[in-house]
């Protein structure tokens, strides 16, 4: 693979580090993550690496694989698991095996429907002492948390993607989910912390 087809992503690199940090905490006690929407793979890399106590599983479009792939070859742990194929609403998230999901900067570019669809399968797939942690941009009540939000959220409705969700929108379409935390992130971004009602 040429250099320029590298799979990479800044965003990744400059969160990665943050987003360990609740992670740490947040996953002590759990031991299977499923992450949805692993994306280029640079996120699950990382914290597999630095979170050693728990099973990493990687999962996204199969057109996303052979990134994640790359990644995992370039960065191999023992904890970390080559991707499953998942596709929203296509695939349904496997039952009974995880009690810990993660989700990294994918509600913004679902569908409404979509998001509705994983809201409602981590409801159902996560046990009593699970926890999704689920970070990226997000609406309260309405409201952007700054201009540029408002404008990247109206770039991606004119570019046929869902946009922004809004918090009271996600804890309705998965109302035996309490959300027991809502932590400021670097760049305007949140990590919402989901356990079960």
């Amino acid at each position: 693979m040429s250099e320029q087809d590298i799979p990479y992503s800044q965003a990744c690199e400059n969160n990665k580090q943050p987003i360990l940090e609740v992670l740490k905490t947040a996953f002590t006690d759990v031991n299977r993550v499923l992450e949805i929407g692993s994306g280029t793979g640079q996120h699950a890399v990382y914290f597999a690496k630095h979170l050693p106590h728990l099973t990493w599983q990687t999962a996204d479009q199969e057109q996303y694989h052979s990134a994640i792939q790359y990644w995992l070859t370039q960065v191999p742990s023992p904890n970390l698991l080559s991707p499953l194929p998942l596709s929203i609403p296509v695939n349904d998230i496997p039952s009974g095996t995880y009690d810990g999901f993660f989700s990294a900067n994918t509600a913004h570019i679902m569908q409404k429907h979509e998001v509705q669809h994983m809201m409602h399968s981590i409801m159902r797939e996560l046990p009593q002492h699970g926890v999704f942690c689920q970070y990226g941009p997000f609406t309260i009540d309405g409201k952007f948390s700054s201009q540029s939000n408002e404008d990247f959220h109206e770039k991606l409705i004119a570019s046929g993607r869902g946009g922004y969700c809004d918090i009271t929108q996600l804890q309705d379409w998965a109302q035996q989910l309490a959300l027991s935390e809502i932590i400021e992130m670097p760049a305007n971004n949140l990590m919402l912390l989901w356990h079960r009602a």
